[in-house]
């Protein structure tokens, strides 16, 4: 049986390491979203991005969709040159944003996509088919200047922006509506 002392100390010791835990930023974006791939390939004169993710919903995302509010997924990748006198430029940026609503009268799941819809029987599957993408464009070899260095920066995230109004209120302070993550890949 532990001491007084050793239980006192123990969570003395436990004290700033769930603090920083709690307050590190980079623990609270990356939580939901895990990155399973992200690669780069030259292919047919363009830079091509692939990448796959396993998104894992909190509770409150979840029921959100299930009582008919649609949920946006957006993936951003710029391809950036890096530059010693100055910010890096910025030489070409993609955008692609995933709707993702439940349809109660059919029970399914639908993803949309530009004009594009797919219907899936359960969450999973609606996920799985937001969270891939092969063969994005990001730019063309011919915007790549072979004397310098590049480098993507990619972001994929749950985009708040383009829910309700009313709902957007006091989501900025709720961990439950923060799913992201951000990589960075440099160009060989």
């Amino acid at each position: 049986m532990p001491t007084r002392f050793q239980v006192t100390r123990r969570r003395a010791l436990a004290w700033p390491l769930a603090l920083a835990l709690a307050v590190l930023p980079g623990w609270v974006v990356a939580q939901g979203i895990e990155l399973q791939s992200l690669q780069l390939q030259r292919a047919d004169g363009a830079l091509n991005l692939d990448f796959a993710a396993r998104i894992q919903l909190s509770r409150t995302v979840e029921d959100a969709l299930q009582r008919g509010v649609p949920v946006y997924f957006t993936a951003q990748a710029q391809l950036l040159r890096n530059r010693w006198y100055w910010r890096d430029e910025r030489v070409a940026r993609v955008q692609r944003t995933w709707r993702l609503a439940f349809q109660p009268l059919t029970s399914t799941w639908r993803v949309g996509f530009g004009g594009l819809n797919q219907a899936h029987a359960t969450l999973q599957e609606a996920l799985a088919s937001v969270s891939r993408l092969s063969g994005w464009k990001v730019a063309d070899l011919t915007q790549v200047d072979p004397d310098s260095r590049h480098y993507v920066e990619f972001f994929f995230k749950l985009d708040t922006t383009q829910l309700p109004g009313p709902m957007q209120i006091g989501l900025t302070t709720q961990a439950d509506w923060t799913l992201g993550l951000e990589r960075t890949l440099r160009l060989e």
